[in-house]
């Protein structure tokens, strides 16, 4: 029989209640937040807060800042633009990888519970670390890259050019496809996921780039572009609606065809 350890601190207690109405005036919903600091030894835990919904905004978000404003300050999270574009706010809601700014608490029955993104480092909180993903975004160099002399003004592109773009650029790196996908989870330290690689193809299929060849030859690797086996979880956990798993399709396509 299989022996697993499990790394210290693994257990996940049961939290404090805080906030919890003594009577059933206003309309009321429950989160369960999911709690961990570095700053002792104690095991994660999971805390209930409850909030009238009545005097909140109807996003997770919304209801998250009134929890730290208003009941707990010590309570951790990032956010930003509360649009759904700066990617910040990204978590696992209700099990699923998504904005707390675009989710609505409506959408879900019963307790909201609140986890950071899965398989990542946790900061504090639901602060996930994100150093690794960030440098293996550097690392397929997201910029344009070119050997000819700059135009005096600007690098010029067709519409039809232009248009291969979409669906690719609108990625606010948010980690919520990749933190959704179990080859990332088992290898992150070498795979790059789905996030990087949509942006690594965004790069690769831009008219105005001239490195085609150097992209393709740096994600030639075992496990950087090949871990893949289009899961598609990455496209369903998308908030914005991509695609990255065709993305990852389309570099393959692209891997197969400059070998013929």
């Amino acid at each position: 029989m299989v022996t697993l350890t499990l790394p210290r601190n693994s257990r996940v207690n049961r939290g404090k209640a805080w906030n919890q109405p003594v009577r059933a005036k206003g309309d009321w919903k429950e989160f369960q937040i999911y709690r961990w600091s570095p700053d002792d030894t104690e095991n994660p835990r999971v805390d209930s807060y409850w909030v009238d919904k009545n005097d909140c905004g109807p996003m997770v978000l919304d209801a998250l800042i009134k929890i730290k404003a208003e009941v707990d300050a010590t309570l951790t999270f990032r956010r930003s633009c509360r649009e759904g574009i700066c990617g910040s706010c990204a978590m696992n809601i209700d099990g699923t990888n998504t904005l707390a700014c675009l989710k609505s608490i409506d959408e879900v029955k019963g307790p909201i519970k609140i986890y950071p993104l899965p398989h990542m480092k946790v900061v504090k909180d639901l602060v996930p670390d994100m150093t690794n993903f960030y440098a293996q975004h550097q690392s397929v160099e997201p910029w344009l890259k070119t050997s000819t002399p700059t135009p005096p003004k600007e690098w010029k592109q067709s519409k039809p050019d232009r248009e291969k773009l979409d669906g690719l650029y609108e990625c606010i790196l948010c980690a919520c496809c990749s933190t959704s996908c179990p080859s990332y989870w088992w290898n992150q330290d070498r795979y790059l996921g789905p996030a990087v690689l949509l942006q690594a193809y965004r790069w690769v299929i831009d008219s105005r780039d001239e490195a085609t060849g150097e992209r393709l030859d740096n994600l030639e690797d075992p496990f950087r572009l090949y871990r893949c086996h289009t899961i598609l979880n990455c496209a369903k956990a998308c908030p914005k609606g991509l695609n990255p798993a065709k993305a990852i399709a389309e570099l393959k396509k692209l891997m197969v065809e400059r070998r013929v």
